[in-house]
């Protein structure tokens, strides 16, 4: 007898009023993924796409051939980086609760993804991020005022007033400008990468995509030209289990992990533990070496959680249990390097209290610094004829007749 096919919908991990449940997160103990040469064939290490990558254990200990043995200075970068991110996070879901900046993204949860990432490239590498990696220009040493500007929109806002808040870039930190549109980044990161091989330039390019982005036509069409021209890129996707309300099975992770998308196009995806920064480190210095000595790209999938809401417009609690983060079996990073740090006798918690209280403070003065700048109560703003430049290399006319029109307005404004 013939079946009658059915319409499969993939469903949630678990529903509000339900129990969490993470049995679906496929898991492999710390160090039982081997660490293969850089210039392994994708085709010998399809493993590392099904796997997970993990250095620290459940004791806080690094673990197996992946563990990239950071000196102290280098965790206690680490460490610092990522509580400063989330304390900047903090402060600024706090400044949108009061209402003096219109929108905000946190990354609470996902801090070693830009943070260990960002310390194992270098700083002439070309960033294309999404909009929660704010890490990365904490990471290569970006003052906070600078952010802030930005979500104020005030007339130090580096973008201008042209962007929403926490759109950022940085021109100097060679870290590119986030779009709203969805994914546009990752192909831009490839076409960067063919053109600095083209040019036999060093640097190369890695790029930052949500989960729910792979269902993007642009995703594959950037593993297409990374593949076939070998593009020195590192494609990033950041699986913190939702897209907003929609749980990841829903762009196809429910099949096969996001690290496979990579397979067919001949490009090794490796699957990491997105909360452990030894690991996140590891596999991205790794992917690093590979498009440096001209192996090609690599796919990373970071297995993370979202921890706080989608953004300030979204309510998590209306699509699964409020205390889902509690569960999540992979930890929280700033904690899990912290232990680690203790263990190994480079850090305490005295000196963690120290610490956060310390940061606390300068993002607080920096807060204080951007409002003198400007923000959506008072002044000072971007100057008015700001909106008639860096769009066309000559002004058009029409946008000329605009721009005297404004100035006349102002002088009759001025005179009565």
């Amino acid at each position: 007898m013939s079946k009658t096919p059915r319409l499969y919908i993939p469903r949630r991990s678990s529903r509000p009023d339900e129990e969490p449940d993470f049995s679906y997160v496929a898991l492999s103990d710390a160090g039982e993924v081997a660490r293969p040469s850089t210039d392994t064939p994708s085709r010998d290490i399809e493993n590392l796409a099904l796997s997970l990558v993990r250095v620290l254990d459940d004791q806080h200990q690094a673990q197996g051939s992946w563990n990239p043995k950071l000196s102290g200075k280098q965790l206690r970068h680490a460490l610092t980086c990522m509580l400063k991110t989330r304390i900047y996070d903090a402060r600024m879901l706090r400044m949108h609760r009061q209402g003096k900046i219109s929108f905000y993204m946190q990354s609470l949860g996902e801090e070693a993804v830009s943070v260990a990432q960002c310390m194992a490239l270098q700083t002439e590498d070309m960033l294309f991020p999404s909009y929660r990696n704010q890490g990365l220009h904490i990471t290569r040493g970006r003052d906070v005022v600078d952010l802030m500007n930005q979500c104020l929109s005030n007339q130090m806002d580096g973008c201008k007033g042209r962007q929403m808040p926490i759109m950022y870039h940085w021109k100097e930190g060679n870290i590119f400008s986030i779009s709203g549109n969805l994914t546009t980044q990752v192909p831009q990161a490839v076409g960067w990468a063919m053109a600095s091989a083209l040019k036999g330039e060093h640097p190369i390019a890695a790029t930052w995509v949500g989960d729910g982005s792979t269902a993007e036509a642009d995703f594959y069409h950037a593993l297409t030209f990374a593949s076939v021209y070998k593009a020195p890129v590192i494609i990033n996707v950041v699986n913190n289990q939702w897209a907003i309300s929609t749980f990841q099975a829903f762009a196809g992770g429910g099949h096969r992990p996001f690290a496979a998308r990579g397979l067919g196009f001949g490009i090794p995806g490796v699957r990491v533990d997105g909360n452990d920064v030894l690991a996140v480190y590891a596999v991205t210095r790794w992917a690093a070496e590979r498009a440096r000595s001209g192996v090609g790209p690599t796919l990373i999938e970071l297995v993370t959680y979202r921890t706080g809401a989608h953004s300030t417009s979204d309510d998590p609690s209306r699509y699964r249990p409020k205390d889902e983060w509690k569960h999540w079996p992979l930890g929280d990073p700033i904690e899990r390097l912290k232990q680690h740090m203790i263990e190994l006798g480079e850090w305490t918690e005295p000196k963690h209290t120290s610490m956060i209280k310390k940061l606390e403070a300068e993002v607080a003065a920096s807060w204080k610094q951007a409002e003198t700048n400007g923000s959506l109560a008072h002044g000072p703003r971007l100057h008015e004829d700001s909106m008639f430049e860096d769009v066309y290399k000559t002004v058009p006319k029409h946008l000329q007749k605009q721009r005297e029109e404004l100035k006349n307005i102002k002088k009759r404004q001025a005179g009565s």
